[in-house]
């Protein structure tokens, strides 16, 4: 046999959303059946979904799961169809792919290597598979008397193609599983991945697909889930198809869809003649007990070139931006949708975070009905009324769909007081315009007056600016957090908190103020990463989509809160002059925080990166990051859900665990503070320096 016609299928799931996930499911076995494929890869636990979290253990999770499985068998008569799904066996839990072959089940391959860092938790729930153990498994609930299934470190010979599984992590570690199977003949290796989109991924996931099918001499099917599963973690899909080397398929980005297929040719006599060449690769010939044999034969197919493997906004300069543009409304799209709720509210103070949440809700709007139409995109959101125009009434073209559908999704406000000015107020309103979003502007100052009143009265004096500078910048950002949620409520839609993460790090943030919401999108964005975007989507924007101009006015406003008074001949109030400049505290809170490093070592890092910044200062601002970072550990406890870009994140129920208490690096600044300037230089400077681009 020289060519079958194979297929990756990436599927937007959602815990235990059986009925959703099992037509998903069905509906890409119909397509690639379409397609013409004979072999189907589907991604990781894509029955219960990967997000299941302490619910795999729940019992009924694992039967009901099984169960479906049992449903399916019939639809694969004439594939080879793998689907992930979690097994017990003999006591412990497994995370396991099924190969269904012609309307039976072939056998079960659990994962040999489990995901236990970052976001990920697998050894809480699952247990790795030992290598080489080959055991039976005897489904939930069977009749006594039917055959076991062969569970463990299986291969499966398909009427002479033989198929082996590396399972997301299994081809992720340095001893990947997919050098054994290469040693055991194995002519198609399928992958069922739940990996989670973080900038610059893609690129090594083509790295590991194309190495391995050349490398191990095998064709390569990689299958992804896709959209915001289960509330934090955004799956971009991508699945890809390799063989011998060669990228032979690989699917668009971030889809709106509830599923895609992607079918390739692959050429199994020259991957084999690859595998006999390679000097690496010693064949076993020992008995192989852990291969299933099938009576099923995969049908040949003719050979085919090969098709295109990027979109084209992926090699372009501003393919990071683009990324962050289309995963981020994905995930708006999606927290939408599988909540239930009719939109989102926006406090757009005309500054640059609520802008960006804003325009992420109007970008999901256009990104959407491009490629859905208008009708597909109101159908995905079925629970929202009023997204389709009135009988007769048929906007013009997508465009302007897409700005009576923000009018329906979208709510901002502007909510002033007597420390705000007019630049803001113009810049929140032209934005909500350009966009369509419905507006309101709202005069709060009274509530604030009115809540200092009070206080005034309880402690017996007048709370002044040189005494209470604090307080009275709080109270301004809380009074406006009651209307914006009264708006939410009204329209059924989710309030969105707009802090980033910059702000995060250092809780420059008022708790039940700007932070108040259901969703915090940008939470894991750092400040300076999030104005380059701006200007982007400004001067450039999304391909197919264009600039929004209308940022200008956001963007040549200095970051400011607009929370205090500005005093005659003083400079008016900005973040960066409460903070530091934006660009040192990322590069500070990388050092200190994703690598570990201790307060003189920082200090060292950002001497050789901003040689330009005084001495006394730049140490003072290292000092003033630390201390922030511990005092404000529990702000970041009480975020609101974010969704998590990259593998930076400082979301502490995902990414960064931090003691609430602790002893604040009191030694280490004490170390500082005595630090012999001679000395304080980094051997890497480097270290920091650069992003990948995706």
């Amino acid at each position: 046999m020289s060519g079958v016609r194979v297929a990756v299928g990436v599927l937007n799931q959602t815990p235990f959303a059986w009925e959703d996930n099992l037509a998903n499911i069905r509906g890409a076995i119909d397509e690639a059946r379409a397609q013409q494929a004979s072999a189907l890869c589907l991604p990781e636990l894509c029955l219960t979904g990967y997000g299941c979290e302490d619910m795999f253990q729940a019992r009924f999770v694992r039967r009901t799961a099984w169960s479906l499985l049992e449903a399916l068998v019939p639809a694969t008569a004439g594939l080879a169809v793998s689907v992930g799904l979690p097994v017990e066996h003999e006591g412990a839990l497994y995370n396991a792919a099924a190969l269904l072959v012609d309307g039976a089940i072939a056998g079960l391959v659990p994962k040999r290597f489990l995901a236990g860092d970052g976001l990920h938790y697998e050894p809480r729930w699952f247990k790795p598979w030992p290598p080489g153990a080959v055991s039976t498994f005897t489904p939930p609930g069977s009749h006594p008397n039917r055959s076991p299934i062969p569970i463990g470190d299986l291969t499966f010979d398909v009427g002479g193609t033989v198929i082996g599984f590396e399972i997301c992590e299994d081809a992720w570690v340095a001893s990947r599983r997919g050098a054994d199977l290469s040693r055991d003949n194995v002519d198609v290796i399928f992958n069922p991945s739940a990996s989670h989109f973080a900038f610059g991924k893609q690129r090594i996931r083509r790295r590991l697909v194309l190495e391995g099918s050349r490398a191990f001499g095998v064709g390569y099917l990689y299958a992804n889930l896709l959209g915001n599963e289960a509330g934090r973690a955004i799956y971009d899909g991508g699945g890809l198809i390799a063989n011998a080397g060669e990228m032979l398929a690989e699917m668009p980005r971030f889809s709106f869809a509830p599923f895609r297929i992607a079918s390739a040719v692959v050429d199994l006599d020259l991957a084999r003649l690859g595998r006999s060449r390679a000097a690496g690769v010693e064949p076993s010939v020992r008995p192989r007990e852990g291969r299933v044999r099938t009576p099923f034969t995969l049908p040949e197919a003719p050979p085919e070139r090969a098709r295109s493997h990027r979109q084209a906004w992926e090699t372009a300069s501003s393919a990071r931006h683009e990324a962050f543009a289309r995963t981020l409304s994905l995930a708006l799209f999606d927290y939408l949708r599988k909540s239930r709720t009719g939109g989102y509210v926006v406090s757009l103070s005309g500054g640059a975070d609520s802008a960006a949440c804003a325009c992420l809700v109007a970008l999901m709007v256009r990104y959407g009905i491009d490629e859905l139409g208008l009708a597909g995109f109101a159908a995905r959101l079925g629970h929202v009324d009023g997204l389709l125009p009135a009988s007769g009434v048929a906007p013009a073209n997508d465009q302007d769909a897409a700005a009576i559908v923000v009018g329906r999704l979208l709510t901002t406000v502007y909510q002033s007081t007597a420390n705000s000015s007019e630049t803001t107020r113009a810049a929140a309103s032209g934005l909500a315009g350009a966009l369509g979003a419905r507006h309101h502007e709202l005069d709060v100052d009274g509530i604030v007056r009115s809540y200092v009143a009070l206080i005034e009265g309880a402690v017996g004096r007048e709370l002044t600016w040189e005494r209470d500078d604090l307080t009275l910048q709080n109270i301004q950002a809380r009074a406006r957090a009651p209307s914006a949620w009264m708006l939410a409520n009204l329209a059924g839609q989710v309030l969105i908190a707009t802090s980033n993460r910059s702000e995060a790090a250092v809780g420059y943030a008022t708790m039940d103020g700007d932070t108040a919401g259901g969703l915090s999108p940008i939470a894991g964005i750092d400040k300076a990463y999030l104005r380059g975007w701006l200007r982007w989507l400004e001067t450039e924007g999304p391909a197919g989509i264009g600039p929004i101009r209308a940022l200008a006015a956001v963007n040549a406003q200095a970051p400011t809160a607009e929370l205090r008074p500005t005093r005659p001949g003083a400079a008016p109030q900005t973040d960066e002059a409460d903070l530091m400049p934006y660009p040192l505290l990322d590069a500070i809170e990388r050092a200190a925080i994703r690598d570990k490093k201790d307060p003189v070592e920082v200090y060292a890092r950002m001497r050789a990166l901003f040689p330009d910044l005084d001495a006394a200062t730049l140490r003072a601002w290292v000092s003033r990051f630390f201390r922030l970072w511990c005092r404000n550990q529990w702000k970041r406890e009480r975020y609101a859900p974010s969704f998590h870009v990259d593998d930076e994140n400082l979301d502490p129920k995902t990414w960064c665990r931090f003691p609430i208490l602790s002893g604040g690096y009191a030694r280490e600044l004490a170390e500082l503070a005595a630090v012999d300037e001679t000395d304080a230089r980094d051997p890497n400077p480097s270290a920091d320096a650069g992003r990948s681009t995706d």
